[in-house]
């Protein structure tokens, strides 16, 4: 009578230690790119980090500083007013804040911003140093946003390049 032992190999017994080794291998480099294809979706499509390059945005956003600019809801929903977005300009990707929407009419007189003849309330901006400014009105056209940067007195935004199409606009400032 012969009798049949299990091995390491058969079932019933435990799995050889070389084959564990290798397939966890296996599992751990397929973990590893599955995380990193992941983190490049992520960061690619949904939230990446920018870094802002000059002082048109301070205080809010003081030069060197780095913010994360939200995409995927640009698909649903347009930028409002007071947000933050980043947008390509004739200068490159910069940030500015949304002050005029398709269809307002925006002036500053005084260096009081003006939408539609109502004074807005702006606490970001340091209105003694603007003392004497005075732009527009301009009338935001269809699919157009209207940005200026927090330091008016060093922003070059809509009041020199115009309003910004919405095709432009890459993505919004997540609470800076």
């Amino acid at each position: 009578m012969s009798t049949v032992l299990a091995g390491p190999d058969r079932a019933g017994g435990p799995a050889a230690p070389g084959r564990r080794r290798h397939a966890s291998g296996w599992r751990w480099a397929f973990a590893s790119l599955l995380v990193l294809g992941l983190v490049l979706v992520v960061r690619t499509w949904v939230v990446t980090p920018f870094e802002v390059v000059s002082d048109s945005m301070a205080p809010t956003l003081p030069e060197g500083s780095t913010v994360l600019v939200e995409r995927v809801s640009l698909t649903w929903q347009d930028p409002g007013y007071q947000d933050l977005v980043l947008f390509d300009s004739p200068d490159g990707p910069v940030i500015k804040r949304v002050v005029g929407l398709e269809g307002d009419t925006v002036r500053i007189e005084d260096a009081v911003l003006h939408v539609n003849g109502e004074a807005v309330q702006e606490p970001y901006v340091d209105l003694r140093t603007l003392d004497g400014v005075f732009f527009g009105p301009v009338v935001v056209g269809a699919d157009e946003l209207f940005v200026l940067g927090d330091n008016r007195f060093d922003s070059i935004d809509s009041r020199t390049y115009g309003p910004v199409p919405l095709e432009a606009v890459r993505g919004t400032v997540i609470d800076p």
